[in-house]
C-alpha cells in the first residue's frame, strides 16, 4: 500500500481544520504586535532549521536523515501548538496567528531551505528537489484547504464550527496513525537508526525550547508570550514533513519521513513535560 494515498488527505484535512479556527484578523496580527510576531516566526522559520542543521552535522548523520532533519525544522508549526497554549497559559490567541502566518509564509521558504539542503547534502547520493512539484503540493494540500476553511468559517459559521469539533478530535490520532503507518513499513531502517536519530531529533527538541525560551526572554515578552513562542518553536507540522517526503513527486522516499516520525512522537513528550513543570510551579 502506498501510504501517501493516507498521508496527503490527513494532511488537507488538519490544514482544512486549521482554517476553520481562522479569521482574517489573525492575519493582521503582524501589525498590531510586530514584536511578539517577529520572535516567534523568526524562532520558526530561522533559528529552529539552523539549530537542526548544526545539530545534524554535530550527529554525522547520514545525507538522507539530514535532508530529513532539515525537512521537519523548516515546515510550519502544528495546529495543536494552540491547544498547548492554553494548556500553558500562554497567548493563544498570538499562537493562532503564529501558526497561521508560519503556515503561509512556508509555502515559500521550505523550497528555499530544502533546495539549499539538497544541493548540500543530497547531490552526492542523487537526490534533488523538484521546485515546483512541492510548491504545487504545498498548494493543493495547504494553501487551498486553509483558504477554504477560513471562507466557510466567514460564510457558514454555524457548519465551520460543526465540523472544526469534529475534525479537532481526530487530528492528534490522524497523526498518530500515520506515524504508526511509517514505523510498520520502515520498523528495520528506523531499528537500526533510531538510537542516533532519537538522540539527534531530541536534542533538537530540546535546544529549540531552551534557545526560544532565551529569546523571547532577551525580546522582554511577558510570560504569556514566552511560553506560547517556545511551543511554537518546538511543534512543527509533522505532517507535511512526512507528506514532502513520501510523496511520489518530491523525494519519494519514506526514508526522509523517519526524522519526522520521531519528531512528532518526541515533540508531544518534551511541551508535555514543558507544560507539565509549568502547571507544578504554579
Amino acid at each position: 500500500m502506498n501510504s501517501i494515498f493516507i498521508v496527503l488527505p490527513i494532511l488537507t484535512l488538519l490544514m482544512f481544520d486549521l482554517g476553520l479556527t481562522l479569521r482574517p484578523q489573525d492575519f493582521v496580527m503582524i501589525v498590531k504586535r510586530p514584536r511578539a510576531m517577529f520572535v516567534g516566526l523568526f524562532g520558526q522559520l530561522v533559528l529552529l532549521p539552523l539549530l537542526a542543521w548544526g545539530i545534524a552535522m554535530a550527529f554525522g548523520l547520514q545525507p538522507l536523515f539530514v535532508i530529513g532533519v532539515m525537512l521537519i525544522a523548516c515546515c510550519p508549526g502544528g495546529s495543536s501548538s494552540n491547544v498547548f497554549s492554553m494548556l500553558a497559559r500562554g497567548d493563544v490567541a498570538l499562537s493562532v496567528s503564529l501558526t497561521a502566518a508560519s503556515s503561509i509564509i512556508t509555502l515559500f521558504t521550505v523550497p528555499l531551505v530544502m533546495q539549499w539542503t539538497t544541493l548540500s547534502v543530497g547531490s552526492s547520493i542523487g537526490v534533488q528537489l523538484p521546485v515546483g512539484n512541492l510548491l504545487l503540493q504545498n498548494v493543493l494540500t495547504m494553501l487551498l484547504p486553509i483558504v477554504l476553511g477560513i471562507v466557510m468559517r466567514m460564510f457558514m459559521a454555524n457548519a465551520a464550527a460543526k465540523i472544526e469539533r469534529v475534525l479537532s478530535k481526530i487530528a492528534f490520532p490522524a497523526l498518530m496513525l500515520l506515524a504508526g503507518i511509517f514505523f510498520v513499513q520502515h520498523r528495520e531502517t528506523i531499528s537500526e537508526h533510531f538510537a542516533v536519530l532519537g538522540l539527534c531529533v531530541g536534542a533538537l527538541l530540546i535546544v529549540a525550547v531552551v534557545a526560544a525560551g532565551a529569546l523571547a526572554k532577551v525580546t522582554r515578552l511577558d510570560t504569556a508570550e514566552r511560553r506560547t513562542i517556545v511551543i511554537e518553536v518546538g511543534m512543527q507540522n509533522a505532517a507535511q514533513a512526512i507528506a514532502v517526503a513520501s510523496s511520489p513527486f518530491i523525494f519519494n522516499d519514506g526514508r526522509i519521513a523517519i526524522p519526522a516520525i520521531i519528531y512528532a512522537l518526541l515533540m508531544n513528550v518534551v511541551l508535555l513535560t514543558y507544560v507539565g513543570v509549568i502547571k507544578y510551579r504554579k
